[in-house]
Protein backbone atom coordinates (compact mmCIF):
# COMPACT_ATOMS: atom_id res chain seq x y z
CA UNK A 1 0.00 0.00 0.00
CA UNK A 2 2.98 2.12 0.49
CA UNK A 3 3.42 5.10 -1.88
CA UNK A 4 6.18 7.30 -1.94
CA UNK A 5 4.95 10.19 -3.68
CA UNK A 6 2.63 10.57 -0.56
CA UNK A 7 -0.65 9.63 -2.00
CA UNK A 8 -2.19 7.67 0.76
CA UNK A 9 -1.94 10.90 2.73
CA UNK A 10 -3.57 12.93 -0.28
CA UNK A 11 -6.59 10.19 -0.52
CA UNK A 12 -6.97 10.38 3.37
CA UNK A 13 -7.18 13.83 3.42
CA UNK A 14 -9.64 13.94 0.05
CA UNK A 15 -11.71 11.21 1.74
CA UNK A 16 -11.89 13.30 5.35
CA UNK A 17 -13.33 16.26 3.09
CA UNK A 18 -16.10 13.81 1.49
CA UNK A 19 -14.77 12.47 -1.54
CA UNK A 20 -16.21 8.83 -2.12
CA UNK A 21 -13.67 8.66 -4.97
CA UNK A 22 -10.67 9.14 -2.53
CA UNK A 23 -11.98 6.84 -0.16
CA UNK A 24 -12.23 3.93 -2.48
CA UNK A 25 -9.09 4.50 -3.24
CA UNK A 26 -7.37 4.58 0.21
CA UNK A 27 -9.28 1.32 0.78
CA UNK A 28 -9.07 -0.77 -2.26
CA UNK A 29 -5.11 -0.36 -1.64
CA UNK A 30 -5.20 -2.33 1.99
CA UNK A 31 -7.06 -4.56 0.01
CA UNK A 32 -4.45 -7.35 -0.06
CA UNK A 33 -3.55 -6.49 3.06
CA UNK A 34 -6.75 -7.40 4.40
CA UNK A 35 -6.90 -10.35 2.46
CA UNK A 36 -3.87 -11.91 3.81
CA UNK A 37 -4.69 -11.23 7.68
CA UNK A 38 -8.34 -12.81 5.89
CA UNK A 39 -6.73 -15.67 5.21
CA UNK A 40 -4.87 -16.49 8.00
CA UNK A 41 -7.77 -15.65 10.75
CA UNK A 42 -9.72 -18.21 8.60
CA UNK A 43 -9.42 -21.87 10.17
CA UNK A 44 -10.92 -24.72 7.40
CA UNK A 45 -14.52 -24.69 8.90
CA UNK A 46 -14.95 -21.17 8.64
CA UNK A 47 -13.06 -21.21 5.19
CA UNK A 48 -15.60 -23.48 4.04
CA UNK A 49 -18.43 -21.53 5.23
CA UNK A 50 -17.17 -17.95 4.15
CA UNK A 51 -14.89 -16.55 1.88
CA UNK A 52 -12.07 -14.22 2.60
CA UNK A 53 -12.74 -11.55 -0.05
CA UNK A 54 -16.07 -11.23 1.23
CA UNK A 55 -15.55 -10.64 4.36
CA UNK A 56 -12.71 -7.65 3.27
CA UNK A 57 -15.85 -6.40 1.25
CA UNK A 58 -18.01 -6.27 4.21
CA UNK A 59 -15.32 -4.65 6.05
CA UNK A 60 -15.17 -2.10 3.83
CA UNK A 61 -18.73 -1.30 3.36
CA UNK A 62 -18.12 -0.83 7.36
CA UNK A 63 -15.70 1.51 7.12
CA UNK A 64 -17.58 3.52 4.64
CA UNK A 65 -20.31 3.87 7.35
CA UNK A 66 -18.17 4.63 10.08
CA UNK A 67 -14.85 6.76 8.14
CA UNK A 68 -16.06 9.87 10.47
CA UNK A 69 -14.82 7.27 13.43
CA UNK A 70 -10.97 7.21 12.23
CA UNK A 71 -8.63 9.52 14.22
CA UNK A 72 -5.66 9.02 12.59
CA UNK A 73 -3.68 10.56 9.71
CA UNK A 74 -1.14 8.20 8.25
CA UNK A 75 -1.59 4.70 6.24
CA UNK A 76 0.02 2.49 9.19
CA UNK A 77 -3.15 4.10 11.46
CA UNK A 78 -5.51 3.48 9.01
CA UNK A 79 -4.50 0.18 8.27
CA UNK A 80 -4.72 -0.56 12.27
CA UNK A 81 -8.26 0.64 12.01
CA UNK A 82 -9.15 -1.78 9.01
CA UNK A 83 -7.44 -4.39 10.75
CA UNK A 84 -9.18 -4.32 13.64
CA UNK A 85 -12.78 -3.94 11.83
CA UNK A 86 -11.73 -6.95 9.99
CA UNK A 87 -10.71 -8.92 13.09
CA UNK A 88 -13.99 -7.93 14.98
CA UNK A 89 -15.71 -8.99 11.77
CA UNK A 90 -14.20 -12.50 11.44
CA UNK A 91 -14.87 -12.95 14.92
CA UNK A 92 -18.29 -12.48 15.20
CA UNK A 93 -18.87 -15.10 12.11
CA UNK A 94 -16.58 -17.92 13.82
CA UNK A 95 -18.71 -17.47 17.11
CA UNK A 96 -21.65 -17.40 15.05
CA UNK A 97 -20.76 -20.39 13.23
CA UNK A 98 -19.34 -22.52 15.86
CA UNK A 99 -22.25 -21.29 18.51
CA UNK A 100 -25.35 -20.56 17.10
CA UNK A 101 -25.05 -23.47 14.19
CA UNK A 102 -24.43 -26.34 17.25
CA UNK A 103 -27.45 -24.84 19.25
CA UNK A 104 -29.89 -24.92 16.09
CA UNK A 105 -28.92 -28.10 15.20
CA UNK A 106 -29.18 -29.44 19.17
CA UNK A 107 -32.20 -28.05 19.24
CA UNK A 108 -34.50 -28.55 16.12
CA UNK A 109 -33.19 -32.23 15.97
CA UNK A 110 -33.40 -32.93 19.87
CA UNK A 111 -30.72 -35.58 19.94
CA UNK A 112 -30.64 -35.83 23.65
CA UNK A 113 -34.54 -36.24 23.48
CA UNK A 114 -35.14 -34.40 26.93
CA UNK A 115 -36.48 -30.99 27.52
CA UNK A 116 -33.25 -29.22 28.08
CA UNK A 117 -33.55 -28.82 23.95
CA UNK A 118 -36.92 -27.21 23.98
CA UNK A 119 -37.37 -23.47 23.86
CA UNK A 120 -35.25 -21.06 21.92
CA UNK A 121 -32.51 -21.07 25.14
CA UNK A 122 -32.57 -24.72 24.80
CA UNK A 123 -29.30 -26.55 25.46
CA UNK A 124 -27.31 -23.45 26.91
CA UNK A 125 -26.89 -24.97 30.20
CA UNK A 126 -24.42 -27.19 28.89
CA UNK A 127 -21.89 -25.47 26.99
CA UNK A 128 -18.92 -26.89 29.64
CA UNK A 129 -19.86 -30.97 29.27
CA UNK A 130 -18.55 -32.99 31.96
CA UNK A 131 -15.90 -35.59 30.58
CA UNK A 132 -18.95 -38.13 30.56
CA UNK A 133 -21.23 -35.54 28.86
CA UNK A 134 -18.05 -35.05 25.91
CA UNK A 135 -18.00 -38.60 25.53
CA UNK A 136 -22.33 -38.54 24.92
CA UNK A 137 -21.87 -35.84 22.59
CA UNK A 138 -19.00 -37.57 20.52
CA UNK A 139 -21.65 -40.84 20.53
CA UNK A 140 -24.35 -38.36 19.32
CA UNK A 141 -22.46 -36.66 16.67
CA UNK A 142 -21.16 -40.11 15.25
CA UNK A 143 -24.93 -40.97 14.84
CA UNK A 144 -26.21 -37.65 13.53
CA UNK A 145 -23.63 -38.72 10.67
CA UNK A 146 -24.68 -41.97 10.39
CA UNK A 147 -27.99 -40.93 9.98
CA UNK A 148 -27.82 -38.16 7.60
CA UNK A 149 -25.68 -40.79 5.49
CA UNK A 150 -28.79 -42.71 5.45
CA UNK A 151 -31.43 -39.76 3.83
CA UNK A 152 -31.85 -39.32 0.48
CA UNK A 153 -29.69 -36.82 -1.27
CA UNK A 154 -32.36 -33.91 -1.24
CA UNK A 155 -32.98 -34.30 2.19
CA UNK A 156 -29.63 -34.18 3.08
CA UNK A 157 -29.11 -31.21 0.93
CA UNK A 158 -31.70 -29.19 2.60
CA UNK A 159 -30.16 -30.05 5.82
CA UNK A 160 -27.33 -29.04 5.08
CA UNK A 161 -28.36 -25.59 3.56
CA UNK A 162 -30.46 -24.92 6.51
CA UNK A 163 -28.25 -25.56 9.18
CA UNK A 164 -24.43 -25.45 7.83
CA UNK A 165 -25.30 -22.91 5.52
CA UNK A 166 -27.46 -21.18 8.26
CA UNK A 167 -29.55 -19.96 5.10
CA UNK A 168 -32.86 -18.96 4.81
CA UNK A 169 -35.72 -20.60 2.62
CA UNK A 170 -35.74 -18.21 -0.16
CA UNK A 171 -32.24 -18.77 -0.47
CA UNK A 172 -32.60 -22.49 -0.38
CA UNK A 173 -35.53 -22.40 -2.67
CA UNK A 174 -33.50 -20.58 -5.12
CA UNK A 175 -30.94 -23.24 -4.96
CA UNK A 176 -33.14 -25.99 -4.89
CA UNK A 177 -35.91 -24.70 -7.87
CA UNK A 178 -38.19 -25.23 -5.39
CA UNK A 179 -40.54 -21.81 -3.48
CA UNK A 180 -39.35 -20.85 -0.16
CA UNK A 181 -42.94 -22.73 0.94
CA UNK A 182 -41.86 -25.80 -0.96
CA UNK A 183 -38.13 -25.36 0.45
CA UNK A 184 -39.73 -25.68 4.36
CA UNK A 185 -42.12 -28.15 3.53
CA UNK A 186 -39.08 -30.54 2.15
CA UNK A 187 -36.60 -29.34 5.52
CA UNK A 188 -39.77 -30.46 7.80
CA UNK A 189 -39.94 -33.53 5.82
CA UNK A 190 -35.90 -34.03 6.21
CA UNK A 191 -36.19 -33.09 9.62
CA UNK A 192 -38.78 -35.72 10.46
CA UNK A 193 -36.87 -38.53 8.24
CA UNK A 194 -33.82 -37.92 10.24
CA UNK A 195 -35.47 -38.14 13.86
CA UNK A 196 -36.71 -41.88 12.34
CA UNK A 197 -33.36 -42.67 11.38
CA UNK A 198 -31.97 -41.20 14.78
CA UNK A 199 -34.53 -43.77 17.01
CA UNK A 200 -33.58 -46.60 14.79
CA UNK A 201 -31.78 -49.22 16.77
CA UNK A 202 -28.01 -49.86 15.65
Amino acid sequence: MTDPTGGVAQWLAAARAGSREALGQVLEAARQYLLSIARQEFDPDLRAKNSPSDVVQETFVEAQRDFGQFRGDTEAELLAWLRQLLLHRVGKLRRRYRDTQKRRLAREVALGGDDSTDGPAGGLAANVPSPSGQAMEHEEDQALQAALGRLPEDYRRVITLRYEEQLPFEEIGELLQRSPEAARKLWARAVERLHEELERPP
